[in-house]
Parts: structure tokens; sequence; C-alpha cells
């Protein structure tokens, strides 16, 4: 342990030897401007306002104490300022000033700890860490130092991915100042009382025109652009770059800088004018008259962007595709966006607005535009430049009612008979290609508009999806729930439903079911089928899983009854394995176990099995392959517990949904993330729990009550319900009347449906409802992390509410 008096607790956010850059020659103190300067009111009532300039050594400016200590009772620890930047600015500074000269080897060696130190510099700052404060309910310090640690290289991808130049000052009178923000980014159409700009935000810098700024020194300053509006400033400034996504593999040159510029006086100015307009409350550089270029440029903010965009003619350094082959003969393949796939122009379409509001709806949801999108702003907007995930699970079935001949089959028995490897292979290669692993799955789910929306979480099975999907479209809105199918292009060719569709004989019939069951619905839009979000991202598959395994080694937990389940459901698909043998394997296990079973008994005995596995709609009909030893091929029985934990906080604070759920394991998770034992709506929390929900068990009757509006009741309430707990959540005031009104509003409107559900549905289920709604909501900051790695710009920052339902039967 250090000696207290030893510890490092003045923390410099902007290093000394970084400070050092922007003296004047002969000098060792820097001309430091305090924007907003202390006051103090007299007894008088008269304000004195502390002296906004003085000279400074490095030593005394951008430093803040304690801003990286973390704290452990009385124990003040500084490992973060000693060992975690003391690292980061050795190597930082070594870079620094690598890419101040002309050396190229050097800038190939520095090029990765040039990026890294630039993005930890934009995190590490008073107002870099509001802002990640900011993503996270009242963090406390130690937890603060954690997220900026585990968001180190959040912006690096599209940053090496853009336009890299260092313009130089050499030959101006004024020379570049040095903020206490020095990561500045610009966007032309983000002046500084824009909304994006409140404090503590900066316009993301996955926006088309957003340009990082970031002093080397006095005399030379790096402008990273990206590479769609160097080549056509006309584009949208405020739409995304193509394929914005962060922490990806990329491959670029690090030997691609642009350095022919010298800057002119007026240009250092307008450079110097966003550094100031950016920073928090100081600005410092090497003479006083410089920290005050406002006073010499006074164009309008987007005249700026004329100064900060590459000459034209040195763009040839960037963008093209890129083809590198390995050793093994592999081939890989890059495009100017970083994208290793070629773009499926059949999953884009025409972006042209609908016409009038009657006008199917851009976001191919399948309601009109006017119901839709028409009143929502751009942002909360699913794309509209690509399928939506209702069109792609539209095309997915329209592929396989001609893959399997579903229109010309008598019955699903049929369909089983008719079952090869080749329509295997089929149906999964139509999948994988509706679904590139460079999809933009955050683009295409819905936003947090206040629509009723409800994510399902658990057991993907065909024999006890169908009731918990239907009865959350009845009573939740529309519901989201991870697709079936397995995604060819994350696995090993042997276990890939591609190359070895064999082993998918058993796991194709249960996908096939619970798809074609649930089309009629998916179809109208209340159920949403998405693929798993790890399969497009890699990274937030590596955080989920050791987050997952952290979290089960902590807190392992255990649900008996659930457990059982599984195992039930796992012996049956077993069980419709061993059937699916050769008659020869099935002779042969038969004549194990009673070894005197005569011939005609045995003949009986495999024609029992024939025929009970057509009156079961899972059994596989065709006999699996045997080997050469007499050995039956493999097959594989999968139980999809999805999304699990974090990915469902995850999706539901990206989308603005609820959570539902039928597992008590699943349940025990989400309520250990709720954090305050203050719970909201008691009084509403007790009606659910001391009442019955009636469940259809039919897709026919589920759409039926829809198209009558017999439940729509239920999701405009549970949408009322869900915007009073954010409410009440952001503003920590509860409101007792409302409460009372929205209980009120349940009871009188859930006896009588209920009463109405039961005379319309064939064969309902009885089911419990079990509510969570706490104060401050469902929120894991793991999940939070997650949230700010996958570029979303706008999503909740807990989940205000919960349910586990519970069949009686």
């Amino acid at each position: 342990m250090i000696p207290s008096a030893a510890k490092t607790r003045n923390n410099h956010y902007v290093p000394q030897w970084h400070q050092e850059g922007f003296f004047e020659e002969r000098r060792n103190v820097l001309a430091y401007l305090d924007l907003t300067p202390d006051e103090t009111v007299l007894a008088d009532g008269r304000t004195i306002t502390f002296n906004a300039f003085e000279h400074r050594p490095t030593s005394l400016a951008f430093m803040q104490r304690d801003l990286y200590s973390t704290f452990f009772g009385t124990s003040v620890n500084d490992e973060i300022e000693r060992k975690m930047f003391g690292d980061i600015d050795r190597k930082g500074s070594q870079a620094i000033r690598a890419f101040q000269g002309n050396e190229i080897s050097e800038w190939h060696r520095h090029f990765q700890t040039l990026f890294e130190y630039i993005d930890i510099q934009k995190v590490r700052t008073p107002k870099g860490l509001d802002w990640l404060r900011r993503h996270y309910p009242k963090p406390s310090q130690n937890e603060l130092m954690l997220e900026m640690q585990g968001i180190r290289a959040l912006h690096c991808t599209i940053w090496t991915e853009g336009v890299r130049e260092i313009v130089s000052a050499e030959d101006s009178d004024v020379k570049f100042i040095l903020s206490d923000h020095p990561v500045t980014v610009y966007n032309y159409a983000c002046p500084p009382d824009a909304l994006l700009c409140t404090y503590p935000d900066d316009p993301s810098i996955a926006l088309k025109a957003s340009q990082t700024i970031f002093p080397l020194s006095r005399n030379y300053c790096l402008i990273l652009t990206n590479l769609e509006y160097a080549q056509n400033a006309s584009t949208d400034p405020l739409e995304k770059r193509t394929f914005a996504k962060n922490f990806r593999n990329s491959m670029v040159r690090t030997d691609a800088f642009i350095r022919a510029r010298k800057l002119r006086s007026f240009e250092v100015l307008r450079v110097n004018r966003v550094i100031k307009a950016r920073a928090k409350r100081y600005v410092a550089a090497g003479r006083k008259e410089w920290l005050f270029p406002e006073s010499q440029s006074a164009e309008p903010w987007e005249a700026i962007a004329q100064t900060l965009l590459p000459p034209k003619d040195e763009l040839w350094h960037f963008g093209g595709e890129m083809f590198a082959k390995f050793s093994d003969g592999r081939v890989y393949y890059q495009d100017q966006f970083g994208r290793t796939e070629k773009q499926r122009d059949f999953l884009f379409k025409d972006l042209s607005a609908p016409q009038s509001s009657k006008h199917p709806c851009g976001c191919g949801s399948g309601k009109p535009f006017g119901a839709c999108c028409e009143k929502k702003p751009p942002f909360l907007r699913p794309s509209w430049k690509e399928l939506s995930i209702r069109e792609r699970n539209i095309r997915l079935y329209i592929g396989i009612t001609k893959i399997l001949d579903l229109e010309n089959a008598k019955d699903w028995t049929q369909v089983r008979r008719g079952i090869t490897d080749d329509k295997i292979r089929d149906v999964y290669f139509l999948y994988q290609a509706l679904w590139p692993l460079e999809t933009d799955l955050v683009g295409l789910l819905p936003k947090p508009d206040g629509e009723p929306r409800s994510i399902f979480t658990g057991l993907i099975h065909p024999t006890t999806i169908a009731p918990m999907a239907l009865t959350g479209a009845l009573y939740f809105g529309t519901v989201l729930m991870q697709h079936p199918f397995q995604h060819a292009g994350t696995v090993k060719p042997k276990f890939s439903p591609v190359d070895n569709p064999s082993a998918y004989r058993q796991e194709f019939l249960k996908d096939i079911l619970i798809f074609v069951t649930l089309f009629p619905l998916i179809d109208l839009g209340y159920i949403n089928l998405f693929p798993d979000p790890c399969i497009f991202d890699a990274h937030l598959r590596r955080q989920m899983m050791d987050m997952a395994e952290m979290r089960n080694a902590q807190n392992p937990l255990y649900d008996r009854n659930e457990q059982e389940r599984l195992e039930k459901l796992a012996e049956e698909d077993t069980k419709r394995m061993i059937l699916s043998f050769p008659d020869q394997v099935l002779r042969r296990q038969l004549l194990r176990f009673k070894p005197d079973m005569k011939e005609p008994l045995l003949e009986s005995v495999i024609d029992h099995i024939q025929r009970s596995k057509e009156s079961d709609p899972l059994a596989i009909l065709q006999a699996a392959d045997a080997t050469s030893q007499g050995q039956t091929a493999g097959l594989l029985n999968l139980m999809k517990m999805t999304p699990n934990f974090e990915i469902t906080i995850y999706l539901a604070q990206l989308t603005g949904s609820s959570i539902f759920t039928d597992s008590a394991y699943r349940w025990r998770e989400i309520r250990g993330a709720i954090a305050s034992k203050e719970a909201r709506l008691a009084k509403l929390s007790s009606n659910f729990k001391s009442t019955t929900f009636q469940m259809p068990t039919t897709v026919v009757d589920a759409v039926n009550l829809i198209d009558e509006g017999a439940t729509a009741t239920y999701p405009a309430l549970m949408a009322d319900i869900f915007k009073y707990l954010l409410r009440a959540n952001n503003s920590g005031m509860p409101k007792p009347n409302v409460e009372d009104r929205l209980a009120a509003r349940f009871s009188r409107l859930h006896s009588t449906a209920q009463t109405s559900l039961g005379k319309k549905m064939k064969w309902p289920i009885a089911s419990q409802i079990t509510s969570a709604f706490p104060s401050g909501g469902i929120q894991h900051n793991n999940v939070n992390r997650l949230l700010l790695m996958s570029s979303s710009e706008h999503h909740l920052s807990s989940v205000p509410m919960a349910f586990l339902i519970s069949r009686q039967d």
C-alpha cells in the first residue's frame, strides 16, 4: 500500500507533456482562460468575479483533484492515474511525436496507439466523464471509473476508417489552442446551441458530417472526416455513416495521412473557434490573444466547414475495395466502409416517402403511414432504406412455402414426409441470405416511441411458445421474440445447417412449426421475430458471454420446477431422435432390451413406432442415416432459452419495451436487477396477481380477437402504465392519484374482458401474471455499457416494468 502522502490525487486530464507542445519558444507557462470564472456575492449584494485569465505552469493547468481516485472506505486508491494513465500517456506521447514527423515507419508503429490515446482522451476529461455518467443511473465514483475502462477504444474503428488529415499552422501568425476537452467534434449542422450539443453531449462521430479535431501541438492538428462526407459535402449531415458499428475488426492503410495543407491565420482561427466553443471551462494557448478567436472569426457556424474539409485531390488515399490473400488460400475482402460482404441489393428498397397518410409506411410495418411513422421524428423511426424485420420474415415464409410446397400439401404429415436435406439446406440458406452478418439490426428494431411493446424471454420451443407469444400480442401489444432459426454464418461447418443439414432434421421441424404457426400474427405486425443480435456483433457476443459467466459465478440461480420442465422437454426430444433411427438400429436396440422377442412382435412394435411418429408433429419421418459401422449419424437437439438476461434488458431499453417471461429462472435474474426496494403501483400489482388471464392456444383465436378489438384496451393500458413509470422514475416523484386511476381502470376493463374472452376462445388456458414495477426500473450497468458500445443514440436508461406469466395447467 502506497503511503497516503505519496498518492497522486491531483489528476491531469490533459497530460503535462501534451500541454508543453503548446508553449511559445523560450516559455514554460501557458496563457490560461477560465470561461466561467468563480464569483462571490458580497454582503452588500455586489458580485465580484475572479480573474478569468492568468499564466499557468502545466502542473496547475487542466487538473482536478481526485478525478480518477477510487475510494474503499477511508482508503484512497490512485492506481488508475499511476498505472492505467501512466502507461497510456507514455505511449501516447511517443505517438503524438511520431505523427508530427515524416517517418512513415514510425506512423505504422504508433498507428494503433495514437487512436487509443485519442479515444481515452475524449472520455477522461471532466466533460467526457459527465457524458459517461449521464448514461448510468447515479453511478458511484468507483463504478464510473470501472465504466470508463470498460468502453476504451469505443471510437477507434470509425475514426480509422475515415479520412485522416494533419494540417499545419507553421506559416500562420496564429497557432492552435488547447481546451479542457481536446477531442472536439464539429458538425456544421449542429451549432453550439443545437440540441445535439447540449452539455455534456457532442454530435456523434458516426453522423456523416461529424469531424473530429484534435490539436497535436501549437503547429499541428489532426482532423478526422467520415469518407462519405469528404466525397460529397452535400450528403445529409445528421444521417449516420454507412455501417457505423463500433468495435469491429477493420483493415486500413496506416500510411494514409494527408499532409498537404498549411493553414492561413484566418483558417487557424476557425479551428480554434470550434475548439473553444466545445470546451467545458478552460482553454489555453501560447499567447493570450489566441484565446479569443471569435473576435476575429465571426462567420456563420456552417461556414467553418470550408476549412475543415480535406482536399478533394487527396482522397484517392482512402476508400475503394480491399482484397488480402492469406497463406492458406483464404481471401479477405473489405469495402470502403469496413464491410466484409458484398451488399445484397435485394434487401434495399425505394427511399421515396409515402404520398399520403393512407399509403403503406416506409418502415415496412404494414400499417398506413398516418398510423405509423407520420407523427414520429425521424430518429424514432426504424430504417426505411432496407427491408424491415417483418418484410424479411414475409420473404422467408414465401421461400419456405415454395421449398416445402406447403400450398399443395394435404397436411403436416405429408410436409414432413417430403423434407429432404436439400430442402433443409435451402431454407437455412435463405434465412442466412436475408440476414447478412453485417446487418444493422439496431437500425431495424423499433425505437422507444411510446407504442405498446414487449419482449419475450424464455424457452423457444413449439410445445410452449405459441400460448406465450399469442398472450403477449393480446395483452402487451407488439411482441418482440428471438427467431428460432440458426444462422449458418456464425457456426463451424460441422454444426452448420447449410453444410450439415442432416444434423438439423429435428431442429428444422421445431423451427418451421414455430414460424408457420405464428406467421399470421407476424404478417399482421403483432409479432416481430428478430435474429440474435450477437450474430451481427462479435464484440457484443464476447461481452455478453463474459458478463453472463461472471454473473453466474457470483450468484448462480437454480429453480427446481424450471429444471424439471426443461428436462421433460429434452427427454421428449431425445425420445423423438431415438425413434428416428433406421429400422435395423431399432431392431437391434429392441432385441438388446428383450432378446427373446419374436419376429412378429418385433415387426408389430416397429410398425407401432412408425404410426406413433406420424401422430407426433415434431417427429422425424425419415430414418436417420446410418454410418458404415451401423451407428446413426448425429442429430442436434437444442434447448433455446433466449434471449439471455443481458440481451433481454439490452433489447428492452433499446426498443422501449416491457419484458415478459414464462421462466422462473429468468424471472429471478430480472428481479436481481432491481436495486430499489421501493415499488410503484402497489394496488395495480396486487390486482394483477389476484386475478386470472385467459391465454389463447390457437393463432386463429388470437387473430379473431385482435380483429374484433376484444383486447384492445389492454395494450392501451400497458402503454399508459409504461409512460407513467418512465415519468415517475425520471422525476423521482410518484403520483398516488394517477396510480389509483390506473388500478381502477384495470379492474373495470378486466372483469368484462375476461368473461368475453372465455366465451370466444376454444380451449383457453387460465394463467396468472405477476408484475414488477420497481422505482428506478430494472437496470444493470453492464447492459448500459453494451448500449453505449452499440452506437445506439436513443434508448431508455432502464426498463420500467416486467411480467411473469404462469400457466395454471
